[in-house]
């Protein structure tokens, strides 16, 4: 067995029962092109490729990505040697799906990179650490930027929670399998991704203040001013920005960018 790279973030799963439940999450049909991100040593990847018409596995070691093919012959199979960073989704066909157990330091990427391309996958089953998977599902009073982010785009929720001694080596902190399912149009409430996110971001450019100070400081604008939309917005100016759920961050944006 091919020992893990510690600086890539490997960690190999082996456990059928958990690797059944990341794929039964994706709800993978016959006709289904599916994306799995790592496929590492191809455990996952033997599951997905029973359920699914054809997988595509991008694997930035190249060393497992010459073994794979192998392991695999006369199936529906296509790896490809390269970074998922500059991987082109929009060579996949349409409604494809993704499936990952996704290393922890590349994670919010992923999701960024999913969650805008002109291209998006019809759901993407991650297995993430847990706090990220809960950050990425959270409700309001535990929102953030990551959250805001992915359920503008997606529906998100959650599957089960994998303890750190499944995975060899045991990395730090528990997992989590974390579901995205793309809405059919973006909550953007009417006005531009980069409006909305223009002030998401100052929202949250000093998230321990009260939103009428964060959002004066992020908008460059006087206190009075960004309590004046607040109130407009029928927000509170005491709260703070992990308490707005994605209608108030739509009203908020609506109005700055009349």
């Amino acid at each position: 067995m091919a020992l893990p790279n510690k600086s890539l973030g490997q960690h190999w799963l082996k456990d059928r029962d958990i690797l059944s439940h990341i794929a039964d999450c994706a709800d993978i049909t016959d006709s289904d092109t599916v994306l799995e991100i790592g496929p590492g040593l191809g455990t996952l990847t033997s599951i997905l490729l029973r359920r699914a018409k054809r997988v595509i596995a991008v694997e930035f070691d190249q060393a497992l990505a010459d073994k794979l093919p192998a392991q695999f012959p006369g199936t529906q199979l296509s790896v490809v040697n390269q970074d998922i960073l500059s991987f082109n989704l929009s060579s996949l066909p349409a409604d494809y799906k993704v499936v990952a157990n996704v290393p922890y330091y590349i994670t919010s990427k992923i999701v960024q990179l999913l969650m805008t391309a002109e291209n998006k996958p019809r759901v993407a089953v991650l297995l993430v650490q847990k706090e990220v998977a809960q950050r990425l599902a959270a409700h309001p009073g535990q929102m953030s930027i990551l959250g805001v982010s992915a359920q503008v785009f997606a529906e998100v929720s959650l599957g089960n929670v994998v303890p750190r001694e499944f995975f060899t080596p045991p990395p730090k902190v528990d997992s989590q399998v974390v579901i995205l399912r793309r809405r059919i149009e973006p909550l953007f409430g009417g006005v531009s991704e980069a409006d909305f996110f223009r002030i998401v971001k100052a929202g949250f450019s000093a998230k321990r203040k009260k939103l009428r100070s964060s959002l004066a400081g992020g908008l460059s604008i006087s206190r009075e001013d960004a309590e004046a939309l607040l109130v407009k917005a029928s927000i509170n100016p005491d709260d703070r920005a992990e308490a707005l759920d994605l209608a108030a961050w739509q009203r908020l944006a609506q109005l700055v960018s009349l």
